[in-house]
């Protein structure tokens, strides 16, 4: 099924594209005099999600396509997706910060911008570590360095939470599934596999390279997840393909679980909301393992 490209998936997949090629960041330019409050432009949706949750949304003069959070975001002018940007639009709108997205942002796209002599920086947001020195960095870049604190401070003591919470219960093998055509999956770098192993889980592809591997229906089989996890962008058509093998795990124990694509697709505050439906899923799937067992 053809999946509109302003989709949460469409991000996701963004990620495949470009893990294996992330641009190396570099010193930044001058174009924006220090004590003053630069005008940006962000080049990923997520990135104008955090600069608006630090209280900084005042500063942000453009965005890429498909940024829909907060509304007010959506109402920006939009200066291009993860391929292309309008250079005439941007050269309008004279900012002073480029923020750009370490594993979605194409590192020609970044070289370009950097060789028309705008200031661009990198912000990393692979693992959920990250995501809190995201929080920060993006703090002291826009002189909001007490907004970004108190969010990643509370985004961190959530997280921790989470994993106090999860502490104790049996591990059970976990494949979190991007796409099924084709089927990627993630490796334990990403911030979806840390919180599975946040919550208890095991993800069954922690070990392979890429951020976003490419596996077989094959690989699948033979690791036996006993939970299979999706975005619920891609419907219940996700699980589809694995009804044809009954004696995989994660079917005999009907565990199989859509997890909230806006929130699980995005490396921002809301990821909690994710977290938090992760480690419900899991919780209810070693119940379902247990009534299978009896």
């Amino acid at each position: 099924m053809t999946r509109p490209a302003g989709s949460p998936l469409y991000f996701v997949l963004l990620l495949v594209l470009f893990a294996c090629n992330a641009p190396e960041d570099a010193p930044a330019g001058n174009n924006n005099s220090v004590g003053k409050t630069p005008r940006i432009v962000t080049l990923s949706p997520h990135l104008a999600e955090l600069v608006y949750a630090i209280g900084a949304g005042d500063l942000l003069i453009g965005v890429s396509a498909y940024t829909d959070y907060p509304p007010a975001a959506a109402n920006l002018p939009v200066v291009g997706d993860a391929f292309n940007v309008d250079q005439e639009r941007l050269t309008m709108l004279e900012p002073d910060l480029l923020l750009t997205w370490d594993t979605g942002t194409p590192a020609h796209v970044i070289d370009e911008l950097r060789s028309r002599g705008y200031r661009v920086e990198v912000v990393v947001t692979s693992g959920l570590r990250e995501i809190a020195a995201a929080i920060r960095r993006i703090g002291v870049l826009t002189m909001h360095e007490a907004g970004a604190e108190a969010v990643a401070t509370d985004f961190e003591n959530k997280i921790d939470q989470l994993a106090t919470e999860s502490v104790g219960p049996d591990s059970i093998r976990v494949f979190y599934q991007i796409a099924a055509r084709p089927l990627y999956t993630v490796n334990g770098n990403h911030y979806v596999s840390q919180l599975i192993e946040l919550c208890g889980g095991e993800n069954i592809f922690s070990d392979l390279s890429g951020l976003a591997p490419l596996i077989s229906v094959e690989a699948v089989l033979q690791r036996d997840p006993e939970v299979i996890l999706a975005g619920s962008d891609a419907g219940p058509e996700a699980f589809v393909e694995w009804q044809r093998w009954s004696d995989l795990a994660a079917m005999r124990y009907r565990n199989q679980f859509l997890m909230p694509a806006d929130e699980i697709s995005r490396a921002t505050p809301r990821l909690l909301v994710a977290a938090k439906a992760v480690c419900d899923a899991l919780s209810q799937s070693r119940t379902n393992r247990q009534m299978a067992g009896l």
